[in-house]
């Protein structure tokens, strides 16, 4: 079982993007995903989460400016970022409470996608 992110990359302030991780592999199910983000020097933090029933959870830095998504039938989340700003440079990362078809329900992260707010 694997998480790959896409996505990122350079954008003005002001300006958006849209992130992108599928969850492939044996998968029996797939309860929360949602988007963490790290910065230089800083603790990784809760962007957004999403359950499978589709109920949202945002961080207060990003409510109102950030929109996360959900496919169940392809196992992909997305997250939709308007009116970026220098403060949400980070390497996000994809997160998943997944069950394999063979194991037990635990996290899986994926690798992380750089994200840069500048002009």
């Amino acid at each position: 079982v694997q998480l790959v992110e896409s996505g990122g990359g350079l954008v003005q302030p002001g300006g958006s993007l849209r992130l992108s991780c599928s969850a492939s592999g044996s998968i029996f199910s797939i309860s929360v995903m949602g988007w963490y983000r790290q910065a230089p020097g800083k603790r990784r933090e809760l962007v957004a989460t999403i359950t499978s029933g589709g109920s949202t959870n945002y961080a207060d830095a990003v409510k109102g400016r950030f929109t996360i998504s959900r496919d169940n039938a392809t196992n992909t989340v997305y997250l939709r970022m308007n009116s970026l700003n220098p403060e949400d440079t980070a390497v996000y990362y994809c997160n998943a409470d997944l069950r394999p078809v063979a194991g037990y329900m635990h996290d899986y992260w994926g690798q992380g996608t750089q994200v840069t707010v500048s002009s």
